[in-house]
């Protein structure tokens, strides 16, 4: 589930739910980021990523605390940064080797766009394991 850029509400899918391939997809992508260090993990990282202008795309957490959301996301909507939100925050900080994380920032462009073709359902560009038609 995606939010748009200006700040409207995300529209939930029929079922509430990512998909399972979707969802190995973007979690491998994440953890891949964070041992390259193309994220940030945090509300308080990301927070300050986005007033520096660095942010490609956030992930946050459905679950996260009020008080979490508060501080992350009217940053989030005044940069105008994609905002993709997730399910869980145990399963978000479990992609990044934490406990729980209730955001998570992306700071490259090619994984920002990795990740937007897996939550769209596409191959990225150059994905060996897919063959052409």
């Amino acid at each position: 589930m995606t939010r748009p850029s200006d700040g409207e509400p995300a529209v939930p899918s029929p079922s509430g739910a990512v998909p399972d391939a979707v969802r190995r997809k973007v979690m491998g992508l994440l953890g891949l980021g964070a041992r390259g260090r193309l994220v940030t993990v945090g509300v308080e990282q990301v927070r300050m990523a986005a007033q520096k202008g660095t942010l490609a795309m956030a992930v946050v957490a459905r679950d996260a605390s009020r008080h979490s959301l508060e501080k992350v996301e009217p940053v989030l909507r005044a940069r105008r940064v994609m905002v993709v939100e997730w399910p869980s925050a145990a399963e978000l900080g479990g992609a990044v080797g934490r406990t729980a994380t209730a955001a998570i920032g992306i700071v490259d462009q090619a994984l920002a766009r990795g990740i937007r073709g897996a939550m769209a359902g596409a191959p990225p560009a150059g994905d060996a394991t897919q063959a052409a038609p």
